[in-house]
This record gives structure tokens, sequence and C-alpha cells, in this order.
């Protein structure tokens, strides 16, 4: 262990299995935010289960990195968040409205995700599920991962758009602006989605992670696997099965 390295960092790191640089670079940015996809899953099993979702630093810490849980964006980014700054990382936290299935966007608040600024401000998410692996520089810079093909593309609005392209279109998978939030901002939209009927958080237990060839993803119905953009849907016949699955791909036992 690195002598300035906080135990608690060193702790998140070795789950990550990774080693903290002399000093923060994009290189070391790209390699946390792809290693936590691929560890971390995200998921809302707290939410079926009752227990509620507390968003300070020393419960995520407790949850996500001694219990080897995941969980969903205010959980992963917010303690993803305090690991960047811990690391000499300039990041904020900033607050998303995701494009809803009716073609408009949620409320603010409704997503929580990261700027982090080097050579220049980068989009960072680790907390949106399948999207994409490594930081979007907001200049509209294009990036392609096995997930797919991503940018951020400026709004005549000022707001920003994380877009993922679709054939030959581009469309929104949420919106933000650069203002820096605070935890507590969140926290409204975070008990909403803990106990609102019309939250799909509430709807079904839901468990997904990134793998380096695509993603699995357990519901209550079924296992999904995702193989080199090839998906493959196996039913769950029963609870005893559910647990196991869940156990065997994701590590988590309840």
């Amino acid at each position: 262990m690195r002598a300035n390295v906080n135990p608690d960092v060193q702790a998140y790191l070795d789950l990550l299995d990774l080693t903290a640089p002399p000093k923060p670079t994009l290189s070391f940015l790209e390699r946390l935010h792809e290693r936590h996809l691929l560890r971390v899953p995200f998921e809302n099993l707290n939410i079926h289960l009752g227990r509620p979702i507390r968003l300070d630093i020393p419960s995520l810490f407790e949850k996500i990195v001694r219990q080897k849980r995941g969980g969903f964006c205010y959980e992963l980014n917010h303690l993803f968040h305090w690991l960047l700054q811990s690391l000499g990382y300039d990041s904020i936290l900033i607050s998303a409205r995701v494009r809803t299935d009716q073609g408009g966007f949620s409320p603010e608040f409704d997503h929580l995700a990261l700027i982090v600024t080097l050579d220049e401000p980068y989009l960072v998410d680790v907390g949106f599920g399948n999207a994409f692996r490594r930081p979007l520089p907001i200049s509209g810079e294009v990036r392609e991962d096995i997930g797919g093909v991503y940018r951020v593309r400026r709004l005549e609005s000022g707001e920003y758009a994380m877009q993922r392209q679709s054939g030959e279109n581009w469309s929104d998978a949420y919106r933000f602006t650069l203002v820096p939030r605070s935890i507590e901002e969140f926290l409204d939209m975070c008990r909403y989605h803990q106990t609102s009927p019309d939250s799909h958080f509430t709807r079904n237990r839901l468990c997904s992670l990134a793998t380096r060839s695509g993603r699995l993803t357990l519901t209550d119905t079924a296992l999904k696997v995702t193989e080199n953009g090839e998906q493959r849907t196996h039913p769950v016949a029963s609870e005893e099965e559910w647990s196991r699955l869940l156990a065997v791909h994701f590590g988590i036992r309840l």
C-alpha cells in the first residue's frame, strides 16, 4: 500500500484491483471508470428488501466496498466522486434528466453523474447501467466501445446531452448542465425512487454488471447474457434459482 493512501481509499482500490498513481491522470481515470463498471453492479435490491438507501459516505462505503454490493446512480456515483476527490481529481456532482419512454425528459435530480476536469472536462458515470465504458469529453468527441458509440453534444438551450448512436441517428440518453450540486439536492428524488409505485426501481428487482464481452443482467424473471452484441435470455424458474444466479454471477448473497 502506498504510504500516502488513506486505508479506506486503498480498500476501494483493492476492490477494483488497482493501485493509485502518484498524481491524477486521464489514463488512470479511464481505467478506474471501466474497472468500476466491471466490478461493481448496478442494482436496486435494497429497495425490494425494504432497506432504506443512505447516501452518506460511510454507509455507501460499508455497502459497496465492505459488503461488495452495488447500487444505483445516487450511490455509485456519489461514492465514486469521493474516491476521485480522495485521489486528487477535480470532480463535481451534476444533475441529469433522463429521456422517458414518451420522448420527454424526467425531472431535475433524477440522475446523478459527475464532471471531472483534467486537460478538459469529462462526463463520468458509473451509475447508468449499460452506457459508455470510459469518460466522455464534453467537447463532442465520439467514443466507441463494446457497448456502443457515444458522444456529448451541447444543445442550443445551454444544456448538454449524453447521446448514443443508433444506426445513422443519435438519441439523447440524458441531458445535464455543468452546475455543481450537493448530495442533499438529490435526496428527494432518491426517496421517490425507493418508494413511488411510478418509479421503475420499485417495480422489479434488477442486478446488472458489465463484462469484457458484454453484460449480465438479472431481473425477477430472467438472466440476460449479452456477448459481442448477441443476447441470450434464460428464464428464472424459482426464487431459489434467482438467488443462486445472483450469487454465482454477481457474488451477492442476501
